[in-house]
């Protein structure tokens, strides 16, 4: 057996939760949760129906997305998730997907205010917009490198879909539907035309601090 098999079995189970609850759709979107101790992640491959996928069709690459382990194709944006691994070790698993409501706040390049104290608490200050880059250019990488030295756990990519991150894949499964949530609430605010009200900025700080003391304790495992 794999030395990896914990962390493909935990990619395809995720995929499968997600896939039931109507996130993912056929092949769209990428999944990926870090090795521990090791500079490495298992990423879901490319182009391949996340119904029929096993534990042994998960890739493993290390940081620099050279395959380590599988026979498949990985996903186009294993470079995306190899350089968030990099750039923030409190983040040990990534789920990008093309979910609709916060997809056209993608388009329409909107970011999320600070609405709601969970929002803050589990995602960060706002969920802003990674400008647009082609899907799995290098490009899109360092867009997204730069960007998530903000230390939220959800971000928009612009005219594509989202990025969420999370210490364990329950945290970012979870925090993938709180983003869903607030965008879909915020889509409706707006259609109202009426004032939309943030929390208060202190009430954000403190939020925001707890996400960042979880994010300390996530970073030192």
């Amino acid at each position: 057996m794999s030395n990896y098999q914990t962390y493909k079995q935990e990619v395809v189970d995720t995929c499968h939760t997600l896939l039931e609850r109507g996130y993912l759709k056929a092949t769209e979107g990428n999944i990926s949760a870090r090795v521990k101790g090791q500079n490495a992640f298992a990423i879901t491959p490319s182009s391949y129906d996340y119904a029929k996928m096993q534990a042994d069709d998960i890739c493993i690459l290390d940081f620099e997305t050279k395959q380590l382990e599988g026979t498949m194709k990985p996903s186009i944006e294993s470079g995306m998730h190899g350089a968030v691994y990099q750039n923030r070790a409190d983040v040990h698993c990534i789920i990008h997907t093309h979910q609709p409501y916060a997809s056209t706040l993608a388009l329409i390049n909107m970011p999320i205010p600070a609405l709601f104290d969970e929002q803050v608490r589990h995602l960060g200050r706002s969920v802003d917009i990674i400008s647009y880059a082609p899907s799995g250019t290098g490009f899109l990488k360092n867009a997204v490198k730069a960007k998530v030295k903000t230390n939220a756990n959800a971000y928009i990519l612009q005219n594509h879909g989202v990025l969420v991150f999370g210490g364990t894949m329950e945290q970012a499964i979870h925090n993938m539907a709180l983003l869903e949530k607030c965008a879909l609430t915020y889509l409706l605010a707006i259609v109202t035309e009426k004032k939309i009200s943030k929390i208060p900025l202190p009430i954000r700080e403190i939020a925001f601090a707890k996400l960042r003391a979880d994010e300390k304790k996530f970073a030192e495992i």
